[in-house]
């Protein structure tokens, strides 16, 4: 059995190796406007978005992110609302070109791909999915999205 899948599921093919149809909504901000979401950290994503802000990545992290109930950094949310820091009023990402790997792999999370119905509960936040201009992500990049999700939910602890 390959690494993939012992990390990722069963031995039968998972139901979206085929592919699924989903375009990124420009203007959306959809998967940012959750109160209460959690973005996990890894240490590149740290470093990659203190570097584009021209501050210390200890500064970025004690100014910009919390720790979870185990220590993991995450990216800290709005007190008025509990929505991403980095999402603005027009529902832009204001730093979307360095935005975290968890972010970039949306929606291709292990919790959103576990069956069709998990699938059919994330087209109703997003409205990329089976959209009309929607081009078809083939299951090679739905595992490296996966993979990528994987790597920074795993985050880290310590600068």
């Amino acid at each position: 059995m390959s690494g993939w899948k012992r990390r990722f599921g069963s031995r039968e093919a998972p139901w979206w190796e085929s592919g699924v149809n989903f375009i990124c909504v420009p203007d959306c901000g959809r998967c940012c406007d959750e109160p209460g979401g959690i973005v996990y950290l890894s240490r590149e994503d740290a470093e990659r978005i203190a570097k584009h802000l021209k501050v210390s990545l200890k500064q970025w992290l004690s100014e910009n992110c919390r720790t979870s109930f185990d220590g993991r950094f995450v990216l800290e949310s709005k007190p008025e609302d509990g929505r991403c820091i980095y999402l603005t009023g027009e529902k832009t990402c204001s730093i979307y070109e360095v935005k975290p790997a968890q972010c970039s792999a949306f929606p291709f999370w292990r919790e959103n791909l576990v069956s069709g119905r998990a699938w059919e509960k994330t087209k109703e936040l997003c409205p990329g999915i089976d959209h009309v201009d929607a081009i078809e992500i083939h299951g090679d990049s739905i595992k490296l999205n996966l993979e990528a999700d994987r790597i920074a939910e795993k985050g880290f602890r310590f600068i």
